[in-house]
């Protein structure tokens, strides 16, 4: 895996810990062609991190800040080494937490979010992830112009999404779904 455009581009990033499916760089290239416009000084939360590359690449494309959200300790781990890889380290803020329980509590520091990446494993519950794009909703997206990607498995199960997101875009890259979302 590689950071596709932007100040580091090209770099390598770290090996991928076991039990992590990262979004691949042609899906992630595709994702980032239809969102160029909401990157420029973004606030960015990347829940369910993995490695990173979503939060990273956002990052490197010229958004302002990234909150990253991953309870795995190696992907954990891998986060760092890849923000340190990139040179990117100061822009970023790395929770180590399970989403559901960040989304719940108080800590709202780099609030409200632009753009937010929504990436869960694909045998995470439809419940859970439901769950977590309903507490997303209320109160951690910017007032007005957010956009959230939510990237699963075709054969994943959907959550419900709020009435007020509308469906702007819809990807498949192999076996992965990315829907753009955006305010009504």
């Amino acid at each position: 895996m590689r950071v596709v455009s932007g100040t580091a581009k090209g770099v390598r990033l770290a090996p991928v810990p076991r039990g992590v499916r990262p979004v691949s760089d042609m899906a992630r290239e595709g994702l980032f062609s239809s969102i160029a416009a909401d990157l420029p000084s973004a606030r960015v939360l990347d829940l369910y991190a993995g490695t990173g590359a979503l939060g990273i690449e956002a990052l490197s494309r010229g958004a302002e800040f990234a909150t990253l959200v991953e309870r795995n300790p190696a992907a954990h781990r891998a986060i760092a080494r890849n923000l340190e890889r990139t040179h990117l380290s100061d822009l970023a803020r790395i929770v180590r937490v399970d989403v559901l329980a960040f989304l719940g509590g108080d800590d709202r520091r780099g609030a409200p979010f632009d753009l937010a990446f929504a990436d869960p494993p694909y045998d995470e519950p439809g419940e859970r992830v439901g769950a977590a794009i309903e507490r997303l909703a209320s109160g951690w997206l910017a007032r007005h112009g957010w956009t959230v990607v939510l990237t699963r498995g075709t054969k994943s199960s959907m959550p419900v999404i709020p009435v007020d997101w509308r469906i702007a875009r819809r990807l498949e890259y192999g076996d992965t779904l990315v829907l753009v979302c955006r305010e009504v």
